[in-house]
C-alpha cells in the first residue's frame, strides 16, 4: 500500500496529524490492534492549558520546568504551552464534550500545577477525545484507517530494490494479524505516533501494546534516543489481584484525596513534601514506595471519603462505578493503591517540527523526547504534547511537500530462510523475565549494582532473542519481545550513564542532583 503520508499509531498524536494532513494528502493510519486500543483512550485526568483568569503562560511554563527538574528544553515548553488553548478549541469543535462550569470550562487542579488548568470530560477524558478524533477520521475520504497491523521495522535505503545508504525512511513493514503476512507500506513521509514503553515493567498502567515499538524501530534505523532513564511511575494504581492496571487519576488528589498508611492511619505526604498530595508524581510515588517497603505493606490508602458522596460521584463517576463493582465504595472507604509504571518521558529525539534524525521520519507523542517533560512529566501535559506535535508534524510535511521524494521501488519482505516456531515458550519466558527484573532492578529507587545486574541479564536475553528472530517467522509476540529487549537495554544504559538523582531517576549511589542539567543521549 502506498500513501502520501503514513502514520504508525492511532491515538491522539497520530489522528491529530492525520486530520490536519487530510485536507491535501492521502493518509494511511496503522494501528497495532483496534483503532481505539492505544493509551489515549485510557487517559483519565485531562488536558492542561491556561484558561483560568489569573493564570498565564509563564505560570504553566514554570510549573512544567519545576516538575522536569530543570532538564526541559524551555523553547519546547513555551511552544507547547502557548499552543495549548488553541488545541483545546480544536477539540471542542470536533465535539469533545468538556465539562462546563456555567459558560466556562470546568477546570481541575493536579499535582505540580499552581492553578486550576485541567479541562476534562468527567474522569474519562482520553476516551472522549479518542472517540471524537476517530469519528472525524472515519468520516474523512482522504484517511484510511488500517487496524491489526503490527509494525516490524521501518523501510530504509537498504530495503530498496536499488540499495542505498541515504538514511531516508520510506515507510514500514507491518505484520497483518489476520493473514499472518508481512505487508509493505510506503509513503513520502512517515510519522511515528506509537506510544511509550510501559510494558517493559511488571506493573504498568499502560495498555497491553505499549512495548516501545516506535522507539526500538527508530533506534534500529539510526535515530538518536534520549533520557530513557526517566520512566514515570504513577503513584496511585488500584491494588487488586484481578484488575492489575486500573489507574486512579491524579485529579482524586487534586480534589482533596489524601494518602494514609493503612497500618497506622497516618497521613504521611506532609512528612515528605510541603505540597503534600499535590507534590509532583515522582515525589509521591517514592513516598508511597517508601511506606510500603518500610512497613511491609501490600499497598497504601488513598482516601476521598471525607468529601460529600455526591461530590465524589459527580467528579469521578467512572472510578466510582468501577470500584463499586469490585466491592469498594469510595464515598465510604479508602482505595488501596500502589505505584505503577505510567509514562515514558524519554524517547526518539525530535525538533519543534517533529523531525527525527532520519530524513522523511517524524514523531509525536510519548514515543518522543521533545524536551517538554525533562526529568519528570507534569500531570496532563501528555495529551497536550500529542495535539501540539501531531499538528506540528503535519504542518511541516505540508509546507515542505515538494522536498519529500516519492518512495522508490521497495523489496518485499523476505521469509525464505525462516520457518514457523516450534518453541513459543521461549517468548513467554523472556517476556516475564524482562518485566520482573526491570521492576526489581530498574524501578522507582535504583542502585548501580542492581542496574549492572539488569544490564548483564538484558545482554543475555538480547542474544537469545536475536537468535530466535533470525530462525523463525515473525509473530506479534516475537515482534513485541524484540522491541522490549531493545528499549529495556536503552533504559538500563541511560540509567547507568546518569550519575545523579534528578526527577524520576533516583539512585542511592548518587542521591544528589548535579549542578548542570544534561540530557542522556544515546547514539546508535
Amino acid at each position: 500500500m502506498e500513501a502520501d503520508v503514513l502514520i504508525i499509531g492511532s491515538g491522539a498524536a497520530g489522528l491529530t496529524a492525520a486530520l490536519q494532513l487530510a485536507a491535501t494528502r492521502r493518509v494511511a493510519v496503522l494501528a497495532k490492534g483496534s483503532i481505539s486500543d492505544g493509551a489515549t483512550a485510557w487517559a483519565q485526568g485531562g488536558i492542561a492549558a491556561v484558561l483560568e483568569p489569573g493564570d498565564n503562560f509563564a505560570n504553566h511554563i514554570e510549573d512544567t520546568m519545576v516538575a522536569g527538574a530543570g532538564l526541559n528544553n524551555r523553547a519546547t515548553v513555551e511552544f507547547v504551552v502557548e499552543n495549548a488553548p488553541l488545541a483545546i478549541e480544536r477539540l471542542a469543535k470536533l465535539g469533545v464534550p468538556f465539562n462546563l462550569d456555567g459558560n466556562d470550562w470546568h477546570l481541575t487542579r493536579e499535582g505540580g500545577h499552581s492553578h486550576r488548568r485541567i479541562v476534562h470530560v468527567d474522569d474519562a477524558t482520553g476516551w472522549a477525545v479518542q472517540q471524537a478524533l476517530e469519528a472525524a477520521a472515519r468520516a474523512h475520504p482522504n484517511i484510511t484507517l488500517v487496524p491489526d497491523m503490527v509494525a516490524v521495522d521501518l523501510i530504509l535505503g537498504r530495503n530498496q530494490e536499488r540499495f542505498s545508504t541515504s538514511g531516508r525512511i520510506h515507510g514500514v513493514y507491518a505484520l497483518n494479524r489476520k493473514t499472518g503476512q508481512v505487508e509493505t507500506f510506503t509513503a513520502r513521509a512517515t510519522i511515528l505516533a506509537s506510544g511509550g514503553a510501559g510494558r517493559t515493567y511488571l506493573y504498568s498502567t499502560a495498555p497491553r501494546g505499549a512495548t516501545g515499538d516506535g522507539i526500538a524501530m527508530a533506534w534500529r534505523a539510526g535515530c538518536r534516543v534520549s533520557n530513557m532513564e526517566f520512566m514515570q511511575f504513577h503513584p496511585t494504581c488500584l491494588y487488586n489481584l484481578e484488575v492489575k492496571n486500573f489507574l486512579i487519576t491524579e485529579a482524586v488528589r487534586g480534589e482533596g484525596g489524601i494518602l494514609k498508611n493503612p497500618k497506622t492511619g497516618h497521613r504521611y505526604m506532609p512528612d515528605y513534601d510541603d505540597r503534600a498530595e499535590l507534590a509532583p508524581r515522582d515525589i509521591v510515588a517514592r513516598a508511597n514506595d517508601a511506606e510500603i517497603k518500610r512497613d511491609g505493606l501490600d499497598y497504601v490508602h488513598l482516601d476521598i471519603s471525607h468529601k460529600p458522596p455526591e461530590f465524589v460521584q459527580t467528579h469521578f463517576p467512572n472510578i466510582y462505578e468501577k470500584l463499586l463493582g469490585l466491592g469498594i465504595d469510595i464515598t465510604r472507604e479508602p482505595i488501596p493503591v500502589v505505584p505503577a509504571q505510567h509514562y515514558t518521558c524519554g524517547g526518539v529525539i525530535v525538533d519543534l517540527d517533529g523531525r527525527t534524525d532520519a530524513p522523511g521520519l517524524y514523531a509525536a507523542g510519548e514515543v518522543t523526547q521533545s524536551g517538554l517533560h525533562g526529568a519528570n512529566r507534569l500531570a496532563s501535559n501528555s495529551l497536550l504534547e500529542c495535539f501540539v506535535f501531531g499538528d506540528a508534524c503535519a504542518r511541516h510535511i505540508d509546507a515542505n511537500w515538494d522536498s519529500l521524494p516519492p518512495p522508490p521501488p521497495i523489496r518485499q519482505w523476505d521469509e525464505s530462510r525462516v520457518i514457523d516456531s516450534d518453541e513459543e515458550v521461549v517468548i513467554a519466558q523472556c517476556w516475564r523475565e524482562i518485566r520482573q527484573f526491570m521492576w526489581n532492578f530498574v524501578g522507582i529507587v535504583r542502585t548501580t549494582k542492581r542496574l549492572e545486574r539488569a544490564q548483564h541479564r538484558i545482554d543475555l536475553l538480547r542474544s537469545e532473542v536475536e537468535d530466535y528472530y533470525s530462525h523463525f517467522r515473525v509473530t506479534p509476540d516475537l515482534i513485541e519481545l524484540r522491541n522490549l529487549v531493545e528499549v529495556a537495554s536503552l533504559i538500563i544504559r541511560s540509567a547507568l550513564a546518569r550519575h545523579e538523582s534528578r526527577g524520576l531517576h533516583f539512585t542511592l549511589d548518587y542521591p544528589d542532583m548535579a549542578d548542570e542539567a544534561r540530557d542522556t543521549i544515546l547514539m546508535p
